[in-house]
């Protein structure tokens, strides 16, 4: 039984739960998953609109609960994924779009929305194989960068991104939206800077970091000539030194005009389809 599943103050409509109340304890619990706190605690969060809830599921991800507005009742595709939770012993729960609305904390919300467990890989141990790419991430504090950089390393056939130290949580709302989905595509590692480094030493891999003080162009680097690690800094502060020394080698992207450095998503994209080129030159051979 799920800690959803345990509250018992919604109306039950066949095997769909009717919820119109905002006081509703089912609904204070799904609304707490905004809280970092709540969804580390329940091990839990929100992902919102239909072709997510049903691409999820189909990824093989647990749902816990689907929430649908009232006008969505009745639709084929609703109906189909109401019925694929409650069989893998999920709750649905049927609300009006005032209930939504206060859930999304939209104006106008999605009329679908899952809750979901969450899901994290094992880092240790993972050997790297010679087309794989990751990208890891050093403290990254921005929910939009996290996520665009997670749709990015989708896009780029990218096999995982690596969150180091006290990073963003990708699992926020903000995140899960910026991802469009890509959070239940990309595998997700997390680990502290003695744990990624102890990793990447024995991953088989090559780290590359991009650095201001980076004297290699990004665009001159073998990426064919081991699996690649990108290893990417905090927006504010970059790299630090134990991160920097431990790459194997620092890059740089060559810039024109007055901006002296990129945002850390476009600057993760442009490295992320440069080791994807240099794959796809491999594999055509």
């Amino acid at each position: 039984m799920t800690e959803f599943e345990r509250r018992p103050t919604a109306r039950k409509v066949g095997q769909v739960k009717e919820v119109t109340s905002l006081s509703n304890p089912i609904i204070k619990d799904i609304k707490g998953l905004m809280n970092k706190k709540d969804r580390e605690e329940s091990g839990t969060f929100m992902a919102e609109g239909l072709k997510l809830v049903i691409d999820a599921i189909e990824l093989g991800w647990e749902i816990r609960t689907l929430v649908y507005a009232k006008a969505a009742k009745g639709k084929p595709l609703v109906e189909q994924v109401a019925a694929k939770t409650v069989a893998r012993g999920g709750l649905v729960l049927e609300v009006s779009e005032k209930v939504l609305s206060s859930v999304t904390r939209r104006d106008n919300p999605q009329m679908v929305v899952g809750i979901f467990e969450q899901r994290w890989q094992r880092l240790d141990g993972l050997a790297l194989a010679a087309d794989q790419t990751f990208v890891a991430l050093d403290r990254v504090r921005d929910p939009g960068n996290l996520g665009t950089i997670i749709r990015t390393a989708d896009a780029a056939g990218a096999s995982g991104v690596v969150l180091v130290g006290d990073c963003t949580d990708p699992f926020s709302i903000e995140t899960v939206r910026a991802t469009m989905g890509s959070v239940f595509a990309v595998p997700l590692y997390r680990a502290s800077v003695s744990e990624f480094l102890a990793w990447s030493r024995a991953s088989g891999g090559q780290v590359v970091a991009t650095h201001l003080a980076g004297a290699v162009d990004y665009r001159t680097i073998n990426y064919k000539a081991k699996p690649t690690i990108l290893l990417m800094g905090n927006e504010q502060s970059g790299l630090p030194d134990e991160l920097a020394r431990a790459a194997d080698r620092l890059a740089r992207i060559p810039q024109q005009g007055r901006a002296d450095s990129l945002n850390l998503a476009i600057a993760s994209a442009v490295m992320l389809f440069e080791a994807r080129r240099h794959l796809l030159s491999l594999e055509a051979k």
